[in-house]
């Protein structure tokens, strides 16, 4: 009974696969996978980037900036005087405005038709149109805008003795310049500077005494 037990074969033994063996089968694919990631991970970190890089850009450097408009001074010319120190109601008047536009921005600033008012006692007694220009980036460029005063309104204003009788006369002037700028043709913003001055100068030797601006800009 002993001998026909210990005679009995014993079972096939099973080649079951190490965990080496599992691990080397297992690595092409999990090599395959990272470069997969890799891959992809690459354009969307440089799209990301870039992004930011584009976004700092539009708040820094193409942050559109307000261009100034400055009055750096008014010259009376044509001015007619009688004998008696008054000014004739058919007499010529003209004010020439020296005006300059500063542009601060990275790209030009381009305006059209500039338009200039002038007021004396709250009525219009005058108004000059200026051609469309460009201002190159940060730069400033001036220019000279002569004003056709109307004598018939100046005259006709029920201040106009007492203006003689002191000496002085004075004038308030509104200008007006629109335009854009564009950045990189991808930025575009539409501006509209405007200026209020008033000007007190001396009827006798047409020197100014007194000026005061105030500026607003519109986006």
């Amino acid at each position: 009974m002993v001998d026909r037990e210990q005679a009995r074969p014993l079972a096939p033994e099973i080649e079951r696969p190490s965990s080496e063996e599992h691990d080397s089968s297992l690595h092409p694919k999990t090599q395959a996978h990272k470069k997969l990631i890799k891959r992809c991970a690459c354009p969307l970190i440089s799209l990301l980037l870039l992004a930011i890089l584009i976004i700092v850009l539009i708040f820094t450097v193409f942050r559109v900036k307000d261009p100034v408009i400055t009055m750096n001074g008014v010259r009376i010319t044509k001015l007619e005087l009688s004998n008696t120190m008054t000014l004739q109601t058919r007499a010529n008047m003209s004010l020439v405005a020296d005006v300059s536009v500063k542009n601060p921005n990275v790209a030009s600033f381009r305006y059209s038709n500039t338009t200039t008012s002038l007021y004396y006692r709250g009525v219009m007694v005058g108004e000059a149109r200026g051609p469309p220009g460009r201002a190159k980036a940060r730069r400033t460029i001036r220019m000279n805008v002569t004003i056709d005063v109307i004598t018939d309104r100046v005259v006709s204003s029920p201040d106009f003795t007492t203006d003689l009788g002191s000496g002085l006369m004075t004038m308030s002037s509104f200008s007006r310049v629109p335009g854009q700028v564009k950045i990189l043709n991808l930025f575009k913003r539409h501006v509209v500077v405007k200026m209020n001055c008033s000007t007190t100068f001396n009827i006798s030797t047409q020197a100014i005494k007194e000026q005061s601006c105030i500026r607003k800009v519109k986006l």
